[in-house]
């Protein structure tokens, strides 16, 4: 565990439990303690007939009727429960393994539970209240976990805060999700906190777990000091606290990313976790331990539900290795981390596999003509191969099988992929250039779909369940419908079962928008069925384009087919709500900064190997742009002319267009911390560009 990993194993071996000596101390911590978080269930048991549980709530302490579906019946079980029942199960197998001074340190199953024990013990002696949070801001790492873990045995919620958020992002979570306690990565996270302390009424303490203190300040403490704070605090007043936890309280706050106004806390119970961890890994075909131990590698944010459903808790659930990636992966590293690692299983989000697929790209467009021949003849094999037939036969011809041997399984091992066995997407659907890319190396992406208010993954898709370009099927026990459906079959996707939410903190109107009289959750997402029930997205009903003449344009697969036809663009956003007709704004493929991950002026080496075959000499995004270089402007007017022949109606044509000087970044604004376009940013920050297209 990195900066104290160390420590806290070597007090674990010195103390299995606390022996519960100085009994006034220790009742008058219980006295303390225990005035809210032991009196929830009397709270809560209506000394008379008890009413009926709602669907949804908007309160931290309530509870909700489940929607346990016959044909997926899983009894509801608490995060403590399930976590027992691992201990029992997989205690000796290693759960986490994290770098420290060049070397994997691993901890096991059972030593993580322990630690989680001895946290929670210290939550509470730091004064965590019942269904107050402990708020975490921070990298992937074990203190990660274990702050997670101790923070629901402790009767809390553990709400995550995305590393990159400023001070007032992270001030506007912690007071609304009442954080009495906000563990921290490192100096750069604390002092975000420090900026805003004095604002936050329920703020207890703040822990930092990867760096020292550089001075000392009340009630700041460090994970080593802050995992002995809980020493005499008696196992039973744990243990009671757990006791009455219930399957059907939350647990977990997760925030929407806010792209479309102030974040949503959307809360998560304990049965919306374990069963989502149980149920949807299993039909994305992951293996419990004792078939095969998956290993995984964790690196997406934890405070999105995508991550923390996939590395946290289903890594519980099926007793799977997690390997933690440095906090440079995306700026390159990751590699590293997967090639050591050897995961079974990885997931990306769609522009982390572009950004692979881009790299890949950019290698061969710098290697000798006979490797990229060879390259392309492989890929080739293998696409057609897989496109004709499901994929999962075993019986390959002579061809692909030597495409593969020879070319294909040398690109995987460079990869980390050499022992990967399932290749996930989720958060947003990837484009049909991505899925086929990567289908040529014999990499099926498997998508999943759903949302924060889900859970996590709604559908899945796996080896067993697959279609391109579907986001797989309802897990089962779980429902999908549509409603509102055009003549094309796309309809609004809505939700019922086990995965759906409790409601979003403290919003009601939100709430009764999102889910319906009858239960089912909206998700503002446009999809449509095929005859086997695969759903494929479509659009987001907010993204849809309603122009000036009252048609509906989706922009995703318009941009799709731009991005396909211009190796050369990067992104494509279409314009024209309320607007006579449709511009878009595009932005070129360049080099990213390795220290900050941000877009330079350079161009990649397959953005100028596509200048060079239309007559270009430019080689910097600035070049194009300020001379409007004849070459590449009159090749992508071409590549829109093309899209604008495939479309179904003129008014689908893109008539007007610029390239932005700079491609879209998350420090830039216009992704957000999983990479999702924020459509809302990029039309106020290139209003200008827009209003130009516009001019009478």
């Amino acid at each position: 565990m990195a900066g104290s990993k160390e420590t806290l194993k070597k007090k674990l071996q010195d103390e299995n439990e606390i022996a519960e000596s100085d009994e006034t101390r220790t009742l008058t911590d219980k006295q303390n303690i225990s005035k809210e978080s032991l009196t929830y269930s009397e709270k809560i048991q209506d000394k008379g007939k008890e009413p009926p549980e709602p669907l949804w709530t908007t309160f931290a302490d309530s509870v909700v009727k489940l929607r346990i579906d016959h044909s997926c019946s899983q009894t509801p079980i608490t995060v403590h429960q399930m976590f027992k029942e691992t201990v029992d199960k997989y205690g000796p197998l290693n759960a986490m393994a994290s770098k420290k001074n060049g070397e994997w340190e691993k901890i096991t199953f059972a030593e993580y539970y322990n630690l989680s024990w001895k946290a929670a013990k210290s939550f509470l002696k730091l004064g965590l209240e019942r269904f107050h949070s402990v708020a975490i801001l921070g990298f992937n790492s074990p203190e990660w976990f274990v702050s997670a873990v101790g923070a629901i045995f402790a009767g809390g919620i553990v709400t995550g805060i995305y590393a990159t958020n400023s001070p007032e992002a992270c001030h506007y979570i912690a007071y609304d999700c009442k954080a009495n306690i906000i563990v921290v990565e490192n100096q750069k996270q604390l002092d975000k906190i420090m900026q805003i302390w004095s604002r936050l009424p329920c703020l207890k303490a703040v822990v930092l777990y990867n760096d020292s203190l550089p001075e000392r300040h009340p009630n700041l403490y460090t994970m080593q000091e802050f995992m002995e704070l809980g020493n005499e605090i008696p196992d039973t007043t744990l243990n009671d606290i757990i006791s009455s936890q219930k399957p059907n309280q939350c647990c977990v706050l997760v925030y929407t990313s806010g792209t479309t106004g102030k974040p949503k806390g959307a809360m998560l119970s304990h049965d919306n976790i374990t069963w989502t961890a149980a149920h949807a890994s299993r039909a994305g075909d992951m293996q419990p331990a004792e078939i095969q131990q998956e290993i995984i590698v964790s690196y997406l944010p934890l405070s999105h539900i995508a991550a923390q459903i996939y590395d946290l808790w289903t890594g519980i659930k099926w007793g799977e290795q997690v390997y933690f990636a440095e906090p440079d992966a995306l700026k390159g590293s990751l590699v590293n981390t997967l090639k050591e690692a050897q995961p079974t299983s990885h997931m990306g989000v769609p522009r982390v596999w572009e950004k692979i697929m881009e790299k890949l790209k950019d290698t061969s467009a710098q290697s000798g003509f006979m490797k990229k021949k060879v390259l392309s003849w492989a890929m080739s094999i293998s696409l057609e191969r897989n496109l004709s037939c499901s994929g999962s036969s075993d019986l390959k011809p002579f061809r692909t099988r030597l495409a593969d041997y020879l070319v294909l399984a040398k690109i995987r091992s460079a990869l980390g992929f050499s022992h990967c066995q399932k290749h996930f997407s989720g958060a947003a659907p990837l484009t049909t250039e991505t899925l086929d890319f990567f289908l040529s190396l014999n990499i099926p992406l498997y998508q999943a779909y759903g949302m924060s208010e889900t859970t996590g993954p709604h559908c899945m898709s796996g080896p067993y369940v697959y279609r391109r370009r579907s986001c797989g099927k309802a897990v089962p026990g779980c429902k999908v419908k549509l409603v509102n459906e055009d003549a094309d079959g796309n309809g609004e996707i809505c939700f019922w079962g086990r995965t759906v939410f409790m409601g979003y903190l403290n919003m009601e109107d939100k709430t009764k928008e999102a889910i319906d009289n009858d239960g089912w959750l909206h998700s503002g997402d446009l999809g449509r069925l095929d005859k086997d029930g695969f759903l494929y997205v479509t659009g987001r009903i907010k993204e849809l384009i309603i122009t000036a003449g009252g048609e509906n344009v989706p922009p995703i697969p318009i941009e799709d087919e731009v991005k396909k036809e211009l190796p050369i663009v990067s992104n494509a956003m279409l314009i024209g709500d309320q607007k006579k007709f449709l511009s878009m704004l595009l932005t070129l493929k360049s080099t990213l900064d390795p220290d900050t991950s941000d877009p330079t002026d350079n161009l990649t080496e397959q953005a100028r190997e596509f200048c060079q075959k239309i007559g270009s000499k430019a080689t910097t995004v600035s070049e194009i742009v300020a001379t409007r270089d004849q070459a590449v402007y009159q090749a992508i007017q071409e590549g829109i002319n093309r899209v604008n022949m495939k479309s179904t109606a003129s008014v689908q044509h893109i008539q007007k267009w610029t390239v932005l000087e700079r491609d879209f970044s998350i420090s830039g604004g216009e992704f957000g911390p999983t990479m999702k376009l924020k459509r809302p940013a990029v039309l106020e920050k290139y209003k200008d560009e827009i209003n130009s297209f516009y001019k009478e």
